[in-house]
């Protein structure tokens, strides 16, 4: 497995946001997770990540409450979930938040030169922004631009390619759809799923259950801190219990 995630508990006080959570990554995949809203879902992510610890650390000696992390994070077969986040990154395990979050002051290409602040190999930099201004040509035109001026759709696109620009193995894509309208979103997904077609290992975190599972190899589905149920999209669906209960969809026909 590319990634593997045991037993992850967290708590911020007394509030559990994370419960005993369990999930794995096959290299290849584009794996959903999906869920109710405060389900867990973007601190898992975060937690992947590095930033929970990072956050936890940051903390120490203050007054601001307590986080607690347990479990074990492995990536590739190693452990790292005692690794900053950045030595996580450089690692090829790369997270692009929710709300986009691009630095709004800066071009569209600054913040794509950002992006590969890992990356030494300068011909591998200017490769990897050739192959975003393909997957994303509206960057390319708008490279000048400041990018707090950007619609929302192309603030997404930016963040999906400055986290490409740092070339991972597994891209965490979190909440991609937010705020965006029905015809932007399709237009969106379409182009995560070439991020997998082109090898790239995705985890995607999504509250439009449909759009997330019409993509998926597999999916997770968390609710109140806990990992509820897993199975592909079709054996997800045909349960009417979880269709209810975790995706909020109506019964299947003749269900």
């Amino acid at each position: 497995m590319l990634l593997e995630v045991r037993n992850v508990t967290v708590c911020y006080d007394t509030a559990m946001l994370l419960n005993d959570v369990s999930l794995e990554v096959a290299e290849g995949e584009l794996l959903a997770l999906v869920g109710p809203n405060g389900a867990g879902k973007t601190t898992l992510l975060r937690t992947i990540a590095g930033l929970v610890r990072w956050e936890r650390e940051l903390r120490r000696g203050t007054r601001a409450g307590n986080i607690t992390v347990e479990g074990e994070i492995l990536f590739d077969g190693e452990r790292i979930d005692r690794l900053p986040p950045h030595e996580i990154a450089a690692r090829g395990l790369v997270l692009c938040p929710e709300r986009r979050r691009p630095f709004r002051e800066l071009s569209v290409l600054d913040n794509l030169r950002a992006g590969a602040y890992l990356v030494r190999d300068r011909r591998k930099v200017a490769e990897t922004l050739e192959m975003v201004y393909a997957l994303f040509p509206v960057l390319k035109s708008r490279s000048g631009q400041v990018s707090g001026t950007l619609s929302g759709g192309e603030q997404q696109m930016l963040a999906i390619g400055r986290a490409l620009m740092t070339r991972p193995r597994l891209l965490c894509i979190d909440e991609p759809s937010t705020g965006l309208a029905p015809r932007v979103c399709r237009e969106l997904f379409a182009k995560i799923k070439e991020i997998s077609e082109s090898g790239i290992t995705v985890l995607l975190v999504e509250q439009d259950v449909r759009l997330a599972f019409s993509l998926s190899t597999r999916n997770y589905i968390l609710s109140h801190s806990r990992v509820v149920a897993e199975g592909t999209s079709e054996e997800l669906l045909k349960d009417e219990k979880v269709r209810r209960s975790y995706l909020g969809l109506a019964a299947s026909a003749g269900g």
